[in-house]
């Protein structure tokens, strides 16, 4: 079975690596969307597969490291485009939710990435 919680966070970043004509070189910002998937076993006594609480308490630690900071100025980010962002949070949450499955995130309402390893 698999559950997901959805999470959303502000952040400011430039992509260094495009052209100077490219408008992403500028500073700009983003509101994310992002939804983690967990999957594992139904447990027959708790009647869930996680505790929703507990999956908070994993993930809102990251948030908390994004939320209003620039992309680039973090540790492993220093091309953060959606697609390597999406890796990195995946791979800041996989130590801690061994049940994660995948993430989905949105910089925009319309673009985003689906990311699982």
């Amino acid at each position: 079975m698999k559950i997901f919680k959805k999470y959303t966070f502000d952040s400011a970043h430039y992509l260094p690596n495009v052209p100077d004509t490219h408008k992403c070189k500028r500073m700009h910002g983003h509101t994310y969307h992002l939804t983690v998937y967990v999957e594992g076993q139904l447990d027959d006594q708790l009647g869930w597969v996680m505790d929703f609480g507990d999956l908070k308490d994993i993930v809102n630690p990251i948030i908390k490291r994004l939320d209003h900071y620039i992309l680039n100025d973090i540790e492993g980010l220093e091309n953060p485009t959606c697609e390597n962002l999406a890796k990195w949070i995946f791979r800041e949450l996989k130590p801690n939710l061994p049940l994660l499955k995948e993430i989905e995130l949105y910089e925009t309402p319309t673009s985003g990435v689906i990311y699982s390893e």
